[in-house]
């Protein structure tokens, strides 16, 4: 996992923090990632990696200042897309979260290929 998100990150050049967030003991927590401190404990139900967990979907936020209740881990950070991380049972066990610098950095091409990714990983 820890090398999927390095590759992302460093072969990506509009990815800002790229990293893994999994549900442990019914908190969303930081796993691997690369880019900035990130937030260790997201706030329940609040943020785009919640939205995402909750809807069951990959959500794309253009701009994140304008998301009800983002979580600012950085405030350099711009856009966002997270996508939910299934385990073999598909079951979501957590989220890929990317965030960029740019605004309206991510587009359905990368929500696509980064779900690809992530289901060549688990299955």
């Amino acid at each position: 996992m820890a090398t999927i998100i390095a590759v992302l990150h460093h072969k990506m050049d509009y990815f800002f923090w790229t990293g893994y967030y999994l549900i442990e003991d019914g908190e969303m927590t930081v796993n691997s990632y690369q880019g900035p401190v990130a937030c260790q404990i997201l706030e329940k139900d609040k943020g785009v990696c919640w939205a995402a967990f909750n809807k069951k979907e990959t959500v794309i936020v253009e701009d994140v200042h304008a998301f009800p209740d983002h979580i600012a881990c950085d405030a350099r950070s711009n856009s966002e897309i997270v996508v939910p991380l299934k385990n073999n049972a598909g079951e979501i066990i957590g989220v890929l979260d990317i965030d960029s610098s740019e605004k309206d950095a991510f587009s359905d091409v990368d929500a696509r290929w980064l779900e690809k990714i992530l289901e060549l990983i688990w299955s």
